[in-house]
């Protein structure tokens, strides 16, 4: 039994619980690696792209402003795809490594999202409500190797960072530009 939504077949609840209980039960094989990144966004991309999806916006952002930003499954593909290499090569990240994301919920969040996923990079989300403090002892708790966060408030965390032993590298999100900082859309 399925549904339609917007054209598109999606499982039911109870058809998502047999799957797992089939799973537990050893009826089907679990996978030895899963990555959501190149496992499920991937494939959806290719069954639109073979025209056996309906083409829908695989992420669509509309900011308080009125901005929109629209990836199809194709473009968040290709855009995650840019971004986990920004990531491994740019800010010298491998698999494993912890990145600390200080952002509001801008596009770039989501995409990162996924570009960590894609790289075997963990991520560990932070608010921007977040003090000085509480980002000095994620630093340090986490080992992380890199922070990304946007041009305002990269100013408001310089001012720990420098107690950070393991952070390696820093990325801004946006438009702006810091001495010290590597910039997400240049990389991309």
């Amino acid at each position: 039994p399925s549904r339609s939504f917007h054209g598109n077949t999606r499982l039911l609840t109870s058809q998502i619980i047999s799957y797992y209980e089939s799973i537990n039960q050893c009826k089907k094989e679990l996978p030895e690696y899963f990555n959501f990144a190149s496992d499920v966004l991937d494939e959806w991309a290719r069954l639109e792209k073979d025209g056996r999806k309906a083409a829908n916006p695989a992420f669509w952002w509309v900011s308080d402003e009125g901005e929109e930003v629209k990836w199809s499954f194709e473009e968040l593909g290709s855009l995650s795809r840019k971004a986990a290499n920004a990531l491994s090569e740019g800010c010298a990240l491998q698999r494993g490594d912890r990145v600390i994301a200080v952002l509001p919920r801008v596009p770039e969040w989501w995409l990162l999202s996924v570009a960590c996923m894609r790289a075997g990079i963990v991520l560990i989300p932070g608010t921007s409500q977040l003090t000085a403090k509480d980002i000095s002892y994620r630093l340090q708790a986490s080992k992380a190797k890199c922070i990304i966060t946007n041009d305002t408030l990269a100013a408001a965390l310089e001012s720990v960072l420098p107690s950070s032993q393991f952070l390696k590298s820093k990325l801004i999100v946006g438009r702006g530009i810091r001495d010290g900082w590597l910039n997400l859309k240049e990389l991309l």
